[in-house]
């Protein structure tokens, strides 16, 4: 009886720091999202729905905080999916030589902590020294010098470009992983009925492959609709509000003691992360092959 009930010892431990730590938090925020909670004034009072209408109605535009997290999301979760991809493909079918060499130099940014990234692309992409725009003046491409973290135009897509170079090789590896689980078997089927590679692929990989994309979809997803760390070292939001995303938002809020509407704001992204994800596993499993 012993051997059999020690177990759940485990169990029942991980449910009550579960608890401790995630649900009763949680709650808690769900709760201070309806009052006034900031750092002015020790009384917290009921405020029900306010905290909400100011993020819709505010002059600090949270809708456009929203549209720049919602921009960032989709971009990086369709670049990352389809250069992944590719590279996945091509380090498992087409490069033979020197492959595990090129799959962990793919997969070095992952490893990097994003701070370290960041910092080193606030350099590399700075408009007057950084050697981007250098190397382009050196070879002649003056034309496609730009002001890439400071000029409203260019700042979303720098910032877009980091995160895809930076998450790619991770996206990769698990993509690697689900092709190696193809049996060979169909590929071979294929080609003596007379099917091209790129018939094979949208027949066979993409179908069997569709497990692991909604996997890497939802990870991108989840990543993409709360960033902050990468955004807040590149350019802190800037130019402007070019590139503040909602995580942001939250920080900025809690920075200045308005601590009710960013946890109300907290909790919108909460609920809409959760539901987001769970209709993109339904979308997507349905494309699923048994």
């Amino acid at each position: 009886m012993k051997d059999k009930t020690y177990p759940f010892y485990f169990v029942i431990a991980a449910l009550i720091l579960y608890g401790v730590f995630f649900v009763l938090p949680s709650i808690m925020g769900f709760y201070y999202a309806f009052t006034d909670w900031n750092s002015y004034t020790t009384e917290v009072h009921w405020v029900g729905l306010d905290n909400y209408t100011t993020i819709l109605t505010s002059t600090k535009s949270y809708v456009s905080y929203i549209k720049n997290t919602v921009i960032f999301t989709v971009a990086t979760i369709l670049l990352k999916t389809i250069l992944a991809l590719g590279l996945a493909v091509l380090l498992t079918e087409g490069v033979r030589r020197f492959r595990d060499v090129y799959r962990a130099i793919m997969y070095l940014p992952a490893v990097l902590p994003v701070l370290v990234i960041s910092l080193i692309f606030k350099s590399i992409l700075n408009p007057a020294t950084g050697l981007l725009n250098s190397s382009l003046r050196a070879v002649g491409l003056d034309f496609l010098a730009q002001k890439w973290l400071v000029d409203l135009t260019w700042a979303m897509p720098s910032v877009i470009g980091v995160d895809v170079w930076r998450g790619v090789g991770y996206i990769m590896v698990i993509l690697i992983a689900g092709l190696q689980a193809i049996p060979r078997e169909y590929y071979e089927a294929a080609a003596i009925d007379g099917a091209s590679k790129w018939q094979s692929f949208l027949g066979i990989t993409l179908p069997l492959m569709m497990p692991v994309l909604t996997v890497t979809t939802v990870l991108n997803l989840l990543y993409g609709l709360k960033v902050f760390d990468i955004v807040f070292v590149l350019t802190n939001g800037g130019p402007g509000r070019a590139t503040e995303t909602v995580y942001t938002a939250i920080f900025q809020d809690f920075s200045k003691g308005r601590y009710g509407v960013a946890t109300a704001l907290s909790s919108v992204l909460f609920i809409v992360m959760i539901a987001l994800g769970y209709l993109v596993i339904r979308f997507m499993h349905q494309d699923e092959v048994e």
